[in-house]
C-alpha cells in the first residue's frame, strides 16, 4: 500500500513496487497525477502489474480504517505500508507568519496521517502470520528537513522531524513482533510538478548537492523497494537519506 500515490514520489514508489512483483494498493485524495499522464493504477496494469485503487484522506481515522480494512478484505493481509502522503506548499512558512490553520493543515497530513496509518497497519500486521521472519514492513517518507532547520519552513520541518522519531519509536516497540519500521528521507527530488519551477531554488539545490545531479523520483523508489525487500531483513529504525550527499556536510 502506498498513500499519496497519484503523483510524485508516491507514484514512483507504487510503480517500482509493482515492477518488483507486488500487488499495489494505490491511495490518494486525487486521481490525476500532478505531473500529467495516466493514473498510477492504469500505468501499473498497462505494464503488466497488479493494482487496485482505494482512496483515503489519511488525516481521518475513518478513512484510514476503511483503507486498511478494504485491503485486508480483498487480499487477506498487508505486507508493506508506505506512508508517503504529505503536504507543504503555501502553509509552510516562517514561524511568525504561520497561522494555527497553517500548522494544523500540515500536521494533519504529515504527522497525524502517518500516525493513523501506522496505528492501523501495525494492528493488522500483529494479527497476521509471518512470512519468513517478518509479519510486515512500514516505510515512512520523512525528509532531510526533518533533521535540520530549513529556513522558513517551521511546520513542515517539525512534522517531518516527528516522522523520523515516530519511525524509531515504532521500530523499538514492534521489532520483537516481527515488524520492521524504517523511513526514507529524500533530498531535492525533481518530480516534474509545476510548483518546482523556481529557478533560484533549483540553482541553490544544485550548488548545495554534492552529487552532479538532483534527485529523481526513481531514486526514492529504489530506496523504498530496498526496504520492502528481504535484502533489508535486518534493517529497522533507519532513516535512509536519498539526497545526493546533501546532509554529509
Amino acid at each position: 500500500m502506498v498513500t499519496g500515490s497519484a503523483s510524485g514520489l508516491g507514484r514512483a514508489i507504487a510503480l517500482r513496487l509493482a515492477q518488483d512483483g507486488a500487488t499495489v494498493v494505490v491511495s490518494d485524495v486525487r486521481r490525476a497525477p500532478r505531473e500529467g499522464g495516466d493514473p498510477t493504477e492504469v500505468v501499473i496494469e498497462r505494464d503488466g502489474g497488479h493494482a487496485v485503487r482505494i482512496d483515503a484522506d489519511v488525516s481521518q481515522w475513518a478513512d484510514v480504517d476503511q483503507l486498511i480494512g478494504a485491503t485486508v478484505g480483498q487480499f487477506g493481509r498487508i505486507d508493506v505500508m508506505v506512508n508517503n502522503a504529505g503536504i507543504a506548499g503555501a502553509a509552510s512558512k516562517p514561524l511568525l507568519e504561520t497561522t494555527e490553520a497553517d500548522w494544523d493543515a500540515i500536521m494533519a497530513v504529515n504527522l497525524r496521517g502517518v500516525f493513523l496509518c501506522c496505528k492501523r497497519a501495525i494492528r493488522q500486521m500483529l494479527d497476521q502470520s509471518p512470512l519468513g521472519e517478518v509479519r510486515g514492513r512500514v516505510i515512512n517518507i520523512s525528509s532531510q528537513h526533518g533533521m535540520v532547520g530549513p529556513p522558513g519552513h517551521v511546520a513542515y520541518a517539525a512534522s517531518k522531524g516527528g516522522v523520523v522519531n515516530l519511525t524509531r519509536q515504532l521500530a523499538v516497540d514492534y521489532g520483537r513482533h516481527g515488524i520492521l519500521v524504517n523511513a526514507v528521507a529524500p533530498g531535492k527530488i525533481m518530480t516534474g510538478s509545476p510548483e518546482q519551477g523556481d529557478p533560484d531554488a533549483i540553482a541553490y539545490s544544485r550548488a548545495r548537492t554534492p552529487f552532479w545531479r538532483l534527485g529523481r523520483p526513481a531514486d526514492v523508489a529504489g530506496a523504498a523497494a530496498f526496504l520492502a525487500s528481504d535484502d533489508a531483513l535486518y534493517v529497522s529504525g533507519a532513516n535512509l537519506l536519498v539526497d545526493g550527499g546533501w546532509m554529509a556536510y
